[in-house]
């Protein structure tokens, strides 16, 4: 299939192909300062993810989700800063050449293999992050338009549009428009949206956590503080989702000005939203208790203000998609088209994409799905990987210890966590 030949010579020509660190605008950018490398880190981890907190909360209990969440973000600072440290290690020693992506650092720690595994993963985990797009603009276009007065979740689900559920016809309706904002060979023009894309995210979660405070002043809803085991794996799967940005480590590091601060920076974004997502995801449960939905913007009542949200929400999340999709391109296109622009390459993947949407019901258990079965791989499992592999001659048995323990934790936590999101999905409520 190529992969060897392409990835051994995609770090030596003299004008190598388009990548998936290619830099969005096509030239240098100025080194950023600590609150600029604070505010990129904010903006590369923040994102749809945030809405299924608190379900999660709901699925598992609020003291255990809490707990989760500081240890995901932890955990998550840990492997961020070893692939930093992996590569610094790598760029010290004579013969490496500059290592700008996660590709790259796979490439010089295992050679083709690792770039193809990195590769696999980025691609499902940024197709699976559109799949969530779609499902969230699907069911809330429904809900918005097709319950009329019923908010139960049944009766927008179960509403037909030409013969098609509600939730099917908005996402099909999409398609077009997708397609032509997908084709699209650079991302110059799109790349300010991304800027509207967490202006909205904030907005919407300021609103939302602004009428929870409301609705818990009037009436708290009964919560538990604890779950089950086996939900257990389900909100691991949806944390580990909500605080994946494994692979803009590295550009993030570069783009740095003063290099020896990141690690700082970084503890202090990843601790702020930590807390941010605690205070969401626990204000959401505590306002709705046992009510509360999958995404919970589908919880906020039919007034002019909610109406706003979902629907800034959904034009964030449809202009998104070919933002996010843009890595996905760049990876298949280098392995299979030989890193040229190719349109129906392109069309395919948007087709698969809405296709998996279609199928999967429930946003909170694809979100799980997602987290468990790539992001805990990609998160956890590749960067501790890495960091032995090239430095365990200098490492004592507590560092051999951490670096193993984290890959046999992420393997453990991918493969329950991914059979639990599968029974949910292809349970009796699912498909």
């Amino acid at each position: 299939m190529g992969f060897d030949k392409e990835a051994s010579s995609s770090s030596q020509t003299l004008k190598p192909l388009p990548r998936e660190d290619t830099p969005l605008l096509g030239k240098p950018r100025p080194l950023s300062s600590q609150a600029k490398t604070f505010a990129n880190v904010f903006i590369a981890i923040v994102g749809a993810g945030v809405l299924g907190l608190p379900y999660a909360f709901k699925r598992i209990g609020w003291l255990t989700s809490l707990l989760m969440l500081l240890s995901v973000a932890a955990l998550t600072y840990h492997c961020m800063m070893r692939v930093v440290i992996t590569r610094r290690k790598l760029e010290s020693v004579d013969g490496f050449s500059k290592i700008a992506s996660f590709g790259d650092l796979g490439f010089a720690v295992c050679g083709s293999m690792g770039r193809m595994v990195v590769d696999i993963m980025m691609v499902l985990s940024q197709a699976g992050f559109c799949v969530g797009y779609l499902i969230y603009i699907g069911n809330t276009m429904a809900k918005l338009f097709n319950s009329g007065s019923d908010r139960r979740v049944a009766a927008y689900l179960s509403s037909k549009i030409w013969g098609l559920s509600a939730k099917s016809f908005y996402i099909w309706g999409s398609l077009p428009f997708q397609l032509g904002l997908n084709s699209i060979k650079t991302l110059t023009h799109l790349a300010p949206l991304s800027i509207f894309a967490d202006i909205v995210d904030l907005g919407a979660m300021g609103v939302v956590m602004i009428d929870d405070v409301g609705i818990i002043w009037k009436n708290r809803a009964e919560v538990q503080a604890f779950g089950g085991l086996s939900v257990f794996f389900y909100g691991m799967g949806v944390a580990v989702y909500a605080f994946e940005g494994i692979g803009m480590a590295l550009p993030l590091e570069s783009e740095m000005k003063d290099k020896s601060k990141f690690g700082k920076i970084l503890a202090i974004a990843m601790a702020f939203i930590a807390l941010m997502y605690a205070g969401f995801g626990l204000l959401g449960y505590l306002a709705f208790g046992e009510n509360t939905r999958d995404i919970i913007t589908a919880n906020m009542g039919k007034g002019l203000i909610s109406t706003m949200v979902q629907l800034g929400l959904c034009i964030n999340l449809f202009f998104t998609f070919p933002l996010m999709m843009h890595p996905v391109y760049e990876i298949v296109e280098r392995r299979f088209w030989g890193g040229r622009y190719c349109i129906w390459l392109r069309w395919l993947l948007v087709l698969v994409v809405v296709f998996i949407a279609l199928l999967v019901p429930n946003f909170g258990d694809f979100l799980s799905l997602v987290g468990s079965s790539v992001c805990c791989g990609l998160g956890f499992v590749l960067p501790s990987l890495f960091h032995f592999l090239v430095c365990k001659e200098e490492m004592s048995w507590k560092g051999w210890s951490v670096d193993v323990g984290i890959i046999v934790l992420g393997v453990v936590l991918g493969i329950s966590g991914t059979w639990y999101a599968l029974v949910e999905i292809f349970s009796t409520k699912g498909i």
